[in-house]
């Protein structure tokens, strides 16, 4: 089937990253597999960092190297730095995220470099890929593209700028996070209408925190502003370190169910989902998790857009 818009869980990388409680390997696993089972094309299931920063991913090359062998599966992980790419690429996993903040105050705080030292690591990893690892995709996040928590509104022009000098180091695909929640819609139909047109035939992707509940209302704006790829959480799992109250991500269940009543196709399948959302209740008790669709499960007599074109 062909999907109108793609839809990637990062709960098992941005949804576990803040968690305490170091969740098992297999069970990491399990979930990653129930996501591709719920027709999910992909999934970032990890992030590169040492585990004396964050513990929760002292198995990253184990999940990753699993996670890269599922049928049908584009695993994507997380890196701040050529080292954490070196790691991945060694893992056979199909796609490497790197980020990088439009904010010198947030970039500085979370990777402990310039804007200008991050893009020079972007294009060191981009020339190893090329010249060791041709199959593996390259993507970036520029983390706060709309709003930092330290230096508060970032300019649209700024992130613009930014968006184009990572295209011109190569960047095979793009994310616009709303790193810290800052976004509202007006905001986001804007900066998504420009980049898009900045981007061209590369793949620009959005990836909204619901911290001030206007998350799944960003994705619609994006959406309507031609963007076609999604980020999300499963449970609405997730939050920046540095974004006092965040509530995470916007739930995956949730913004599926968004796009299929648009009438497009995510090609997955609303009623699976509960499968990994069992999996992460269970392994994460005392954690809050969100997300309504299925809580309260599908309108009667709706039928997905996907379920449609399965037909």
């Amino acid at each position: 089937m062909t999907r109108d818009v793609t839809v990637r869980d990062v709960g098992p990388r941005d949804g576990l990253q803040l968690v305490k409680a170091v969740v098992p390997t297999q069970v990491k696993l399990d979930w990653i597999a129930a996501d591709r089972g719920a027709g999910l094309p992909e999934v970032e299931v990890c992030s590169f960092v040492p585990a004396k920063v964050i513990p929760q991913f002292a198995d990253a090359i184990e999940v990753a190297t699993e996670a890269a062998g599922i049928g049908g599966l584009i695993a994507s992980a997380l890196t701040p730095n050529l080292k954490g790419a070196e790691i991945g690429f060694k893992t056979g996993i199909q796609k490497i995220n790197y980020v990088m903040s439009v904010s010198e105050t947030h970039n500085q705080s979370n990777v402990r470099r310039t804007r200008e030292e991050s893009l020079e690591g972007f294009k060191a990893i981009i020339a190893l890929r090329d010249a060791e690892y041709p199959g593996v995709s390259i993507g970036i996040g520029l983390a706060t593209a709309l709003g930092c928590t330290f230096e508060g509104r970032v300019p649209e022009a700024e992130s613009l700028k930014w968006l184009g000098k990572v295209l011109e180091a190569g960047a095979d695909e793009v994310a616009l996070p709303d790193t810290v929640g800052y976004a509202h819609p007006a905001q986001v139909r804007s900066i998504f209408a420009k980049a898009a047109d900045i981007c061209g035939d590369v793949p620009l992707w959005s990836h909204f925190h619901d911290t001030r509940g206007l998350g799944i209302a960003n994705a619609l704006a994006a959406l309507e502003a031609g963007c076609t790829r999604f980020d999300a959480s499963l449970a609405g799992l997730g939050g920046c370190p540095f974004a006092p109250g965040a509530t995470g991500n916007i739930a995956l269940e949730d913004l599926v169910f968004l796009l299929e009543a648009e009438g497009l196709k995510t090609g997955i399948d609303i009623a699976a989902l509960a499968k990994p959302r069992a999996i992460v209740e269970a392994a994460l008790a005392d954690e809050p998790k969100h997300g309504h669709v299925l809580q309260a499960g599908l309108p009667k007599g709706f039928v997905p857009s996907s379920a449609i074109a399965a037909e």
